[in-house]
Formats: C-alpha cells, sequence, structure tokens
C-alpha cells in the first residue's frame, strides 16, 4: 500500500501536509523536518505494522496566480 501526502505551502512559513483519504496531517518549518513528522504520523496512525503502508509518496503542490494583463 502507498499513502499520498498532498504539501502545501503554510501561510506562516514552512509546510504542511495532509494524507489523501485518511486524517492525517502535520506541518513543520523544514522540508527535512516535515519527512520526519510524516513518518512519525504514519508510525502513530497505523500502529499495527501490517496495516502500515510500505511506501509514503510527499506530492509538493504549488499554487501561484499570474495575473494577465488586457492585449
Amino acid at each position: 500500500m502507498e499513502l499520498i501526502f498532498e504539501i502545501r505551502d503554510a501561510k506562516e512559513g514552512g509546510f504542511y501536509a495532509r494524507a489523501l483519504g485518511h486524517a492525517i496531517f502535520t506541518e513543520a518549518e523544514t522540508w527535512e523536518e516535515l519527512r520526519a513528522n510524516v513518518l512519525d504520523t504514519v508510525s502513530l496512525h497505523f500502529e499495527v505494522a501490517q496495516t502500515r503502508p510500505r511506501l509514503v509518496q510527499m506530492h509538493y503542490v504549488k499554487d501561484e496566480l499570474i495575473p494577465v494583463e488586457a492585449a
């Protein structure tokens, strides 16, 4: 089983992550800290090793609004 986390920039700085299809959320100031928090959170959420995902995908999403000038 693979668990996918959607990663976005936090408004106050850093990142926040949420697992798709599960009520798992975490946040961190740096990418390295976020990786560690994601792994810790997954271990806590799936206490039984047999149900724990074998892979975690961190999908970084960055929204950007670009104004288009009138021609």
